[in-house]
């Protein structure tokens, strides 16, 4: 359900965009970096819709690996902690296993 409003709503945000767009299509000045030229409006909101969704989406991606990555370690560290704990129980037991026998052998030898 959360995955389709997210849908929708861009759906809604692209169609207002769309009508803003087409409704200026006069030519502007762009000054560039290196210079400067004229291009309709339409173009220019729509590449910077376009860029704004692009840079969006690599903050996004980069994040998703950062989380990726932290998930992974939290894993192997678990998976060691979760080792660790294992062979403290088999040498406790074995440790019991240890006293009850000797126990045992103490009782034998008093009798």
């Amino acid at each position: 359900m959360k995955g389709q409003s997210y849908i929708i709503l861009a759906l809604v945000f692209a169609v207002i965009v769309a009508i803003f767009a087409v409704i200026n299509v006069d030519p502007v000045e762009v000054n560039y970096l290196f210079g400067t030229g004229n291009a309709p409006l339409i173009l220019v909101i729509l590449f910077s819709v376009l860029m704004g969704g692009v840079i969006t989406a690599a903050v996004g991606v980069l994040r998703l690996f950062k989380l990726q990555r932290q998930v992974r370690n939290l894993q192997q560290e678990n998976q060691k902690l979760q080792e660790n704990v294992s062979v403290n129980i088999d040498a406790e037991e074995a440790t019991e296993q240890d006293n009850i026998v000797t126990k045992k052998i103490g009782q034998s030898s008093n009798e």
